[in-house]
């Protein structure tokens, strides 16, 4: 288990920024995800910790060392990757006994690892088998026991999960984050799927053109998020374009004219306080709009339907907004499915889930 500490990291390449003075810390223990677009520079990020890239400038911390100029081999890492890099003509107990013997281990002290650490992905007894007798699932497996079997300082998954199908992707998840935990690993996680940043990570920070955007746990970032990048990015969510009035009677929350009438809400960022007639975002997340009454809040939406997408534990509405934008309403466990129609309808938000974001 290992801190890691990045200081103005830099990277070019051939001219261009691809990481730009990226300060982070990751404190020991953490399972920590890197979220963004393609691009981002998250994978670059990933491999300057793993020691494959050196930076132009700044500093990478492990603990109190700094490994910065240290080569990958020296660094005590775990990496698994997303093609998972398999050597097919080793079987499984030798792809994973690799690591070890690279560092020149005894015989039995690497069978030893090499079936505890089949053991601790559930792998028991498949020592023998050929790669490409294993699933997709298995395979991935493999890789991370691999990377667990060197007993590293700190594991690095560069989206390890993404050649998996929807079924194994839930279970994998489950897995990987129960054998960081169990272990007190310190992992570093890149992926740019949302429901995986959500649903595992200690904290996460997005990227978006080489730079941290926003770093904070999962559900500070998805209700307050940074910037329109990161509201957007981290899930699905309605922009209305509008302008700020004035402090509303209500401490902490603001009115904001839009073209179908007054909204109230709260500022991203409790340190903003956005000026009269200043252009402003509104964010709002489908599943906060409601057909029903919220109580304590004058957020009426007027409206008819356009589209209905039904999803068994959800429904999904199109709504177009009398002189506004169209907008999405998400309902869980629907009793009633409304079907397009050109019949008035109002949806309600509640004034803590209309997020005032910079324009």
């Amino acid at each position: 288990m290992v801190t890691i500490t990045l200081q103005e990291l830099t990277k070019r390449f051939s001219g261009s920024v691809v990481l730009s003075s990226v300060d982070l810390q990751v404190p020991a223990g953490e399972l920590f995800f890197l979220l963004g677009p393609s691009g981002c520079g998250k994978t670059t990020l990933l491999r300057h910790v793993a020691g494959f890239y050196r930076p132009d400038e700044g500093r990478i911390w492990f603990d109190d060392e700094d490994v910065t100029r240290l080569p990958a081999h020296r660094r005590g890492t775990g990496m698994v990757f997303q093609s998972y890099a398999l050597w097919p003509h080793l079987n499984v107990a030798q792809n994973v006994a690799f690591g070890l013997e690279e560092r020149k281990r005894p015989r039995r002290e690497i069978e030893h690892r090499v079936a505890e650490a089949l053991d601790q992905v559930k792998l028991q007894g498949l020592g023998t088998r050929k790669i490409q007798q294993l699933s997709g699932g298995q395979q991935q497996r493999v890789a991370l026991a691999r990377a667990l079997v060197i007993r590293p300082k700190c594991l690095l998954l560069d989206e390890p999960l993404s050649n998996l199908d929807a079924k194994l992707r839930l279970e994998m998840r489950t897995e990987i984050r129960h054998i960081v935990k169990e272990h007190g690993l310190t992992a570093i996680y890149v992926t740019h799927d949302r429901d995986e940043a959500l649903s595992m990570a200690d904290r996460m920070a997005i990227m978006d053109a080489g730079k941290l955007v926003q770093v904070g746990v999962p559900q500070d970032i998805y209700r307050h998020p940074a910037t329109r990048m990161v509201a957007e990015f981290i899930g699905e969510t309605n922009f209305v374009e509008g302008r700020a009035m004035r402090q509303s009677s209500w401490a902490g929350f603001y009115d904001v004219e839009t073209p179908f009438g007054t909204l109230r809400g709260r500022t991203n960022d409790g340190t903003w306080q956005p000026a009269a007639g200043q252009p402003v975002v509104l964010s709002i997340r489908p599943e906060s709009l409601t057909f029903g009454t919220v109580v304590d809040s004058s957020n009426r939406i007027p409206g008819h339907v356009v589209d209905t997408t039904y999803l068994g534990a959800t429904v999904q509405y199109l709504i177009q907004v009398h002189g506004g934008p169209l907008m999405k309403v998400c309902e869980t466990n629907p009793q009633e499915i409304r079907l397009p129609s050109e019949d008035e309808v109002r949806v309600m938000v509640a004034m803590n889930d209309v997020v005032i974001l910079r324009k």
